[in-house]
């Protein structure tokens, strides 16, 4: 059997860094990239979008991390990462979303957990789509 890796996408990622609560699914989850608890994938691109949301002046205000920690998060979490290219795939609901989108298209052994509610309610990958919540509680 093969076993599932995930795509994190930046909008976990960002909200796993902003939430008091350690239980919560994203908090969960943004540990488990740091600690290598579960397999997990991203590519050059998707490392990008962590960055550069995370390093938005108004976003950077809510965590409260400086720049090099921002780094330091962001070298921790690909030192326990697959780190993949994808070639381009068929266009994503959200065009902002292309490379995530590539990266699904790419594996069949991938499922990407967001909070988009776009990608999550309006696509036809949705049994390869899932919530933070969701996928806490599966694992």
């Amino acid at each position: 059997m093969t076993r599932i890796s995930i795509i994190v996408d930046t909008n976990v990622v960002v909200a796993g860094l902003l939430t008091a609560d350690a239980a919560s699914p994203v908090a969960r989850i943004l540990d488990g990239t740091l600690s290598a608890a579960f397999p997990f994938v991203i590519s050059e691109a998707l490392l990008a979008e962590y960055r550069a949301v995370l390093l938005r002046p108004h976003i950077q205000r809510l965590h409260g991390l400086t720049v090099e920690e921002v780094e330091a998060i962001l070298t921790d979490l690909v030192q326990n990462a697959m780190v993949l290219s994808a070639p381009a795939g068929s266009p994503a609901p959200d065009p902002g979303d292309q490379h995530i989108w590539d990266l699904l298209a790419g594996r069949p052994d991938l499922v990407l957990v967001t909070g988009d509610k776009l990608l999550l309610h309006r696509t036809s990958a949705t049994h390869r789509i899932v919530s933070p919540r969701s996928f806490v509680q599966g694992v």
